[in-house]
């Protein structure tokens, strides 16, 4: 089951080059995406009204694509506007057309009902195209329901376990620290002190460097991930009596992520990182985020394999522990709002005896 009447990200800008076509699935659905003379993002269902040919393999012709089948030619709308061989276009020959916002170097799809599509609660991606920070970006293809990719995010004390090597850094920074979970709209703010914190390698920092770490970050509807953290001198934490600090960080590092499902077990996750040009360098911004590629693909690894436990024993449910309020608060949420968009409005006369 799917959230609909949302914003997923299909897929970052650079993705969707002038006078190509991107095939894309989510949410189970088959789209194709192309830009249009002016470079607006149009997407479409991939599949001709006619006989089901994928429109991925079609033509695009100014605004409009072709599909290379058998001829029709389709509107940004959606609308038929040739049918090759006679002069009436059927009013049916029609195919889906979803909302499209450019935003952030992320390409946003509305999935559900058009009319509902509010550019208004497509959330503001961090560091993505700020002149002053360097921005670096990724994407990974999981095996995996996107419940899964959620839960990983939404609890981070598995850094000091699944992420020792990398993130960690052999540190229980994480996995003994418990953040504050603050409801926000459509989402969660998470936040907390990682106490005498190995600094990262990647700034050229001496392995002995510890800092305290203000991590914060927003999970919001459907799956999207948005930290920024601020590295501070050891005792800074204890100086805010474990509040949010005041003073400014040494450095300050952004990431926003993304998950979109494609089907029931197949998922893809996109992210970024974010370095400021003021402290670190262009070389600094890829070896973070070769760093983030390497714990991700740790992520891949373990979540896959819980995937496979969870379709080989579906009897099986899973324990619930303290440090699990935030995936727990944010399953309920998103089990409300599909639970919402699935039930039909009722009649008048019903709401009047309700």
């Amino acid at each position: 089951m799917f959230l609909r009447n949302c914003w997923y990200v299909a897929g970052w800008s650079h993705h969707i080059a002038a006078d190509s076509l991107v095939s894309r699935t989510m949410l189970g659905e088959p789209i194709v995406l192309y830009r249009k003379a002016d470079g607006g993002v149009v997407a479409l269902e991939d599949r001709c009204c006619h006989r089901l040919a994928p429109l991925s393999r079609g033509r695009i012709e100014g605004n409009d694509l072709r599909c290379m089948y058998h001829g029709l030619k389709f509107a940004p709308s959606g609308k038929c506007v040739e049918v090759p061989g006679q002069d009436l276009v059927p009013s049916t020959a029609v195919v889906r057309s979803y909302p499209v916002v450019e935003q952030d170097c992320w390409v946003w799809l509305w999935m559900g009902e058009p009319t509902l599509a509010d550019p208004a609660l497509i959330p503001a991606a961090l560091g993505h195209g700020y002149p002053d920070w360097f921005m670096q970006t990724g994407q990974l293809a999981y095996e995996a329901n996107y419940e899964l990719i959620n839960d990983n995010l939404l609890d981070l004390t598995h850094l000091s376990y699944v992420h020792e090597k990398t993130l960690g850094r052999n540190s229980m920074s994480w996995g003994e620290s418990r953040p504050k979970i603050t409801p926000i709209e459509r989402g969660l703010r998470i936040a907390r002190w990682v106490v005498n914190n190995p600094a990262p390698a990647y700034l050229g920092l001496p392995a002995e460097a510890r800092t305290d770490m203000w991590a914060s970050y927003d999970y919001l509807v459907p799956g999207v991930f948005l930290l920024a953290t601020q590295s501070h001198p050891p005792g800074t934490a204890a100086a805010c009596d474990m509040g949010a600090p005041s003073a400014e960080p040494m450095w300050r590092s952004l990431t926003s992520q993304a998950v979109t499902p494609i089907s029931e077990r197949q998922t893809v996750y996109y992210y970024s990182g974010c370095l400021s040009r003021s402290y670190a360098t262009e070389e600094q911004s890829r070896d973070q985020i070769a760093v983030f590629e390497k714990a991700f693909a740790e992520d891949k690894a373990m979540i896959e394999a819980q995937q496979r436990v969870v379709e080989r024993t579906p009897e099986r449910r899973m324990m619930v522990l303290s440090t699990d309020g935030a995936l727990n608060q944010f399953r309920r949420l998103m089990a409300g709002l599909i639970e919402a968009e699935q039930t039909p409005l009722s009649r008048p006369a019903e709401r009047r005896f309700a």
